[in-house]
């Protein structure tokens, strides 16, 4: 029996292909944790992560399948385990906190009866107990008034309380070992920190040990201990967190900081060129699977795939690791120059208050004022403008979006495109025109991409919708798009259940932008994506700005994104404004209580 908690051993995971050859999707991970430690696995969407995670589980996704190497969790097996004893591992020694919480608590239960089905499936506690057992649990996760919350289905909660109710019901049964994938992803900064803080409590009063799977390097650094970083299904730096985040040996760690945007920085982040290889393109030659993105490549790299080694406290996968120990960190070349005049203005918001309260003959009879998400909202976009919009989760920012977009029917005010379309209409009853010139990404790609539908299909939808195009005239724009997005052009071939989560939100972005919009409406769009690839869509949005003048309104929770990207910011706290003005002056020198507290939880 191995005297660590998790070991793993040269494992390769992957499929076969149309002549029955192997293909690896993870290759050759050597990896051990001991109890009550806690590891960060970073990497950017494809590399392998939560492939990694699942076979931790002893899932595999559909096609894959373990090509070798050895897997113990103490002292068993998990890819080999009979199906009943799968099952009381999973949610019993072992349990998995998933990155979208709204989709992995059931809808029609309340989060009493979740509670309760965790308990009696993963615990000895008797059924009388259970009441009580919830209330404990509810308490360790910080959520207030658990009585109450008990009764409630998961589409009454916000998402930080859904993402605390995920925790609970993974603590429930008291796991060895806590794997989480992407958890505070779509956060606003605040609930992200007060998340994080929680996760470190739990490790250290209890000593379970967790993997934290995330792209954020910063969010990675607040809890865990120890970092792996992944890159085309291989480890190619692990050690300790502070080592590794000051003095990197891996030129892929080190482009991942040097691509992360950081307040008031004068300079766009840096953005790793080029594309990770696919899993069928890194098996071709024997080099190293960095090697065609790093700045630093030297004929050796090409010729000569490099085996771990131990440089200073840490296993890096590089030829040259020791001399990149002294390698400065790259300063982005591009200035953040933003303009200072606007011409026209192409959405007017005066005075706009939103209420999800339907009409009632008692309202009507009583005289009853309905509750209001939003109230007395005002701003302006002018052509070629960014407006960041900021707040906690319930704040009305996603609100306000669906509004404009014509998905949600405003109780009072007014909002114009262009001084032309009066946007009060919903969005069936708004022309064409109307129609084209605004477009919304949505938070969530995989409740706005159709999962029967390809990449090409989808992307060709709004081009003949709105422009009716030939089909050559088609194909060459979503290639086009594509690469503008940083996406290989096989990829129109592909269904978004094939496709990353990062790579999904991707395909939503270019579906917005093959319309040609004067208004594009973006909701958290950037939550999803590594950071390198994060910096590239930031120069994506300011070239567009640059090159069609086009007005964005930029829903975000990281506020360093904001800073980098918008030229103007809104506060929203409980659905009015709290401050606005140029985000140069309000980030720098907040005048309200409220956004100094949200600037103060920037990790």
């Amino acid at each position: 029996m191995s005297s660590s908690l998790l070991s793993i051993n040269g494992l390769s995971i992957g499929y076969s292909d149309t002549q029955s050859r192997p293909v690896a999707v993870v290759s050759s991970v050597d990896l051990s944790l001991a109890a009550g430690e806690t590891l960060g696995l970073v990497g950017e969407s494809g590399c392998g992560k939560s492939t990694l995670l699942l076979a931790i589980m002893g899932f595999y996704k559909a096609g894959l399948h373990r090509l070798g190497g050895d897997l113990q969790f103490m002292g068993e097996d998990p890819g080999v385990m009979p199906a009943a004893d799968l099952q009381k591992l999973r949610g019993g020694r072992m349990a998995l906190i998933p990155q979208n919480a709204g989709q992995s608590l059931t809808p029609t239960m309340k989060i009493e009866n979740q509670l309760f089905e965790a308990l009696r499936l993963h615990s000895d506690l008797p059924s009388g107990l259970w009441r009580q057992r919830c209330f404990s649990l509810l308490d360790r996760v910080q959520l207030p008034d658990p009585g109450e919350l008990l009764k409630r289905y998961p589409h009454e909660l916000s998402g930080g309380q859904q993402q605390r109710i995920a925790i609970a019901m993974a603590l429930a049964s008291e796991p060895d070992l806590l794997l989480l994938d992407e958890p505070t992803t779509g956060l606003d900064v605040t609930t992200q920190v007060h998340v994080l803080d929680l996760l470190r409590e739990i490790t250290a009063e209890t000593h379970t040990a967790m993997i934290y799977v995330s792209h954020d390097i910063g969010v990675i650094s607040a809890v865990c201990n120890k970092i792996a970083i992944m890159y085309a299904g291989e480890l190619v730096e692990l050690g300790d967190k502070n080592d590794l985040i000051d003095n990197p040996a891996h030129p892929y760690t080190k482009g991942l900081l040097d691509s992360i945007p950081r307040m008031h920085q004068d300079r766009l982040p840096v953005s790793l060129e080029g594309l990770q290889p696919q899993p069928g393109q890194r098996n071709l030659d024997n080099q190293c699977v960095f090697v065609e993105r790093c700045s630093y490549a030297r004929p050796v790299c090409q010729e000569h795939k490099p085996d771990s080694s131990t440089v200073s406290a840490r296993q890096v996968k590089c030829h040259f690791a020791s001399e990149a120990l002294g390698w400065k960190s790259v300063e982005g070349r591009d200035p953040i120059n933003k303009p200072t005049k606007f011409s026209r203005v192409v959405l007017r918001v005066k005075d706009l208050s939103v209420s999800y309260d339907r009409p009632s003959l008692k309202r009507w009879f009583t005289g009853g004022e309905p509750s209001l998400v939003t109230q007395g909202i005002e701003f302006e976009i002018r052509r070629g403008e960014i407006l960041g919009l900021v707040g906690e989760s319930g704040s009305g920012k996603s609100t306000l979006l669906k509004t404009i977009a014509g998905l949600q029917k405003p109780f009072a005010g007014s909002l114009m495109l262009n001084d032309q379309f009066d946007l009060h209409h919903s969005v069936g009853s708004r022309d064409t025109d109307c129609q084209q010139k605004i477009q919304l990404v949505f938070q969530n790609p995989d409740a706005s991409l159709n999962p029967s539908q390809t990449v090409e299909v989808i992307l060709a939808r709004p081009i003949k919708l709105y422009f009716g195009s030939s089909d050559e005239a088609i194909r060459q724009q979503i290639d086009e798009m594509l690469t503008r997005v940083n996406l290989p052009l096989a990829y129109r071939t592909r269904y978004p259940g094939q496709l990353s989560g990062g790579e999904k939100q991707r395909i939503a972005i270019a579906r917005a932008l093959v319309a040609k919009p004067d208004l594009i409406l973006c909701d958290e769009i950037t939550s999803a994506l590594d950071v390198s690839v994060q910096a590239s869509i930031i120069k994506l949005l300011l070239r567009l700005r640059q090159e069609s003048q086009l007005a964005i309104l930029f829903v975000s929770h990281d506020l360093a994104v904001v800073d980098v990207l918008a030229d103007q910011v809104v506060v929203l706290e409980q659905g009015r404004i709290r401050e606005s003005g140029p985000v140069s002056r309000v980030f720098s020198d907040p005048g309200d209580a409220y956004t100094q507290s949200l600037l103060a939880s920037v990790l």
